[in-house]
């Protein structure tokens, strides 16, 4: 199970990382995403830093043992940012973009779960 979490768990950074790096890059958010450009810069960059922090919060407190319950906080967190961005998606009627959004809320809550 140990090694299924962290595949995952590594999976789930590295998604992260990607998708919130390009949010903090806003030109690159907004040509990549329609929506994007669509509300305010701000949220945009928000939900970047706070998918960042999350993909840190996914590997280092439970690689370095220091803080490990902190592994599952960011998981649970990502999981609420995910479902937050898969009901945005609802409303705008974007309908192909919920996959993503549910196998990464899936991934996450068992990463969740399993590091409890």
């Amino acid at each position: 199970m140990n090694i299924a979490l962290w595949v995952v768990q590594g999976l789930l950074t590295i998604g992260f990382i990607y998708s919130g790096w390009m949010k903090v890059q806003i030109e690159k958010a907004k040509a990549s995403w329609p929506w994007a450009g669509e509300v305010p810069k701000g949220l945009v960059l928000f939900i970047g830093a706070v998918e960042l922090l999350g993909a840190i919060g996914l590997i280092l407190p439970q690689a370095t043992g220091v803080v490990s319950s902190l592994t599952p906080i960011a998981a649970f967190g990502l999981a609420a940012v995910v479902l937050l961005g898969a009901l945005f998606h609802i409303r705008r009627k974007e309908y192909k973009e919920i996959g993503v959004n549910m196998v990464f809320l899936a991934l996450a809550v068992f990463v969740a779960f399993g590091r409890l």
